[in-house]
């Protein structure tokens, strides 16, 4: 007796084991059973606008009005006014903003603005062609809304921003999302689902704001009706008058190749965490370094002194300042080599063309809007979105590439500077036709600095989302994050305790020689 409960328990935990995932908790299957219970793919890949308006109650018995706007292909306004108060999120595409309670107007940045990012994409996505919109899916498991069972899925969009979304098993329709918006923690709760041109909206919503609950009724909901531009862009009046681009622009580059002089009086430390994905999402591998590093003609200079937080062993750190030492040979040979070549050109009466362009080719390749005056990190900045200039006809590589961005852009006037750069790319960058290489459609950076010791602007921070395609063949998908800190005055003092790791009792081999 005992043998045969036996044998049926091991052929029950077998065929347990053997026996593939139910269908509805594959996620593709979850989001396909969906699009169709919406209305179907044709019918949610018809909507270029979507408007929910509405009027709600507050937990604290208040009344107010709710709108929701969004528009291809990554526009997105949603809005809470009751009385004075109006509490204003918005994505144009470009750069993230907000209106807080007191009135107060302000860009987003960090993760902030990735999630309001992140949320434009969402939306405006309908959760169709997924892998060419860049999100992964990936089941989170059973939870219960409302008293009643639903499938849970954890949306990831490009960047990394993460949203649960809940699934009622048998209408199929989506019941609730949950997520981080604009910094604060939201969930949302949708009943009611009407037919409007063929797709199933809700009209009423719960929306959970932080501490504060609203009940939303929806009184119009509408498909492709018309909504400006203007809907997701800073109120005019909050924008000022942009200055003479021109003559500033121009200032920040002659203001470059002094600052240029200025890093090669100066050293520091800087990390660099580098995360490659899978195809879904799924971290492939991680690597996090450390580096000491300091500026020849412009160049940062590094050597590895930590990998994934161990310092190197003596050999490796010697073996690191060598490869460092031969690096600075190399630069000097194509610095020499650039000066001869400059003087036999000015000696023929020709004009050498500039290695690398400017900030200039901003100004012919874009066209800027949105301008407004903030503080950021302590300081009076120009702000202002860019776009890329339909008219303007790019030659060059350079060209083609700023073309190619969408972003906003943070400007110390007085310094003559850029204090902080976000752009992505609007359509996929193809390096040689595509044959070496393609920077995907979204792909990403972020660029920030600061002014140290009130003489020089240095980088403080790097974060970029790289979509990658090598020789039509490997593709990679990877986030890096750099970091830069404890940056002091370089001289022979510090040029011997540089290229080790703080804690060290001293430099396992000679450091390398910065030439003069």
């Amino acid at each position: 007796m005992r043998t045969r409960l036996l044998i049926a328990l091991i052929v029950l935990i077998l065929a347990a084991g053997m026996r593939p995932a139910r269908a509805q908790e594959e996620p593709g299957k979850i989001v396909e059973q969906y699009v169709k219970a919406a209305g179907g793919s044709k019918a949610l890949g018809r909507i270029q606008t979507l408007i929910l308006e509405g009027a709600f109650t507050s937990d604290d018995g208040k009344t107010g009005t709710y709108t929701l706007d969004t528009k291809l292909p990554n526009r997105y306004y949603s809005e809470l006014l009751t009385g004075d108060k109006n509490l204003i999120e918005a994505y144009n595409g470009k750069s993230a903003w907000h209106q807080n309670a007191a009135g107060e107007l302000g860009t987003l940045v960090g993760p902030e603005g990735m999630q309001l990012e992140a949320a434009a994409q969402y939306y405006n996505s309908r959760l169709l062609n997924l892998k060419k919109n860049k999100i992964t899916l990936a089941f989170a498991g059973h939870a219960q809304v409302r008293g009643r069972d639903t499938l849970q899925l954890k949306v990831t969009t490009a960047t990394g921003v993460k949203r649960q979304v809940f699934f009622d098993p048998q209408t199929h329709l989506i019941v609730k999302e949950a997520a981080t918006v604009g910094g604060i923690e939201e969930e949302i709760l949708y009943d009611d689902y009407g037919a409007v041109d063929g797709v199933k909206l809700p009209h009423k919503i719960e929306l959970h704001r932080g501490n504060e609950k609203y009940d939303v009724n929806v009184t119009r909901a509408a498909i492709n009706g018309t909504v400006g531009e203007r809907m997701f862009d800073f109120p005019i009046k909050s924008q000022v008058k942009l200055p003479d681009l021109k003559a500033l622009f121009k200032e920040i580059d002659d203001n470059q190749k002094a600052i240029d002089k200025l890093k090669e009086n100066y050293a520091g430390s800087q990390s660099e965490e580098e995360t490659e994905f899978e195809s879904d999402g799924r971290v492939k591998k991680h690597e996090g370094n450390e580096y000491t590093f300091f500026y020849l003609n412009g160049d940062e200079i590094t050597t590895l002194v930590k990998k994934d937080g161990k310092p190197l062993s003596d050999a490796e750190q010697k073996k690191e300042n060598e490869k460092t030492q031969k690096r600075i040979e190399e630069h000097q040979k194509r610095a020499t080599k650039k000066e001869a070549k400059e003087e036999k050109a000015k000696e023929e009466g020709k004009s050498e063309e500039k290695d690398e362009p400017g900030i200039e080719i901003f100004l012919r390749a874009c066209q800027f809007v949105n301008p407004r005056r903030e503080r950021f990190r302590g300081q009076d900045v120009l702000v202002f979105d860019f776009e890329p200039n339909p008219e303007f006809k790019a030659h060059k590589l350079a060209e083609k590439v700023v073309q190619k961005l969408a972003g906003v852009v943070w400007v110390d006037e007085k310094a003559h500077d850029v204090a902080r750069l976000e752009a992505y790319f609007t359509g996929d960058m193809k390096i040689a036709g595509g044959l070496l290489a393609n920077l995907q459609k979204g792909t990403s950076f972020v660029f920030e600095q600061s002014f140290v010791n009130n003489e020089v602007w240095l980088p403080t921070y790097m974060e970029a989302h790289v979509g990658v395609r090598f020789l039509l063949v490997k593709g990679i998908k990877a986030s890096i994050v750099t970091r830069y800190w404890d940056y002091r005055k370089f001289n022979v003092e510090t040029l011997s305790t540089i290229f080790k790791p703080k804690g060290a009792s001293e430099a396992p081999a000679d450091p390398p020689t910065k030439p003069e």
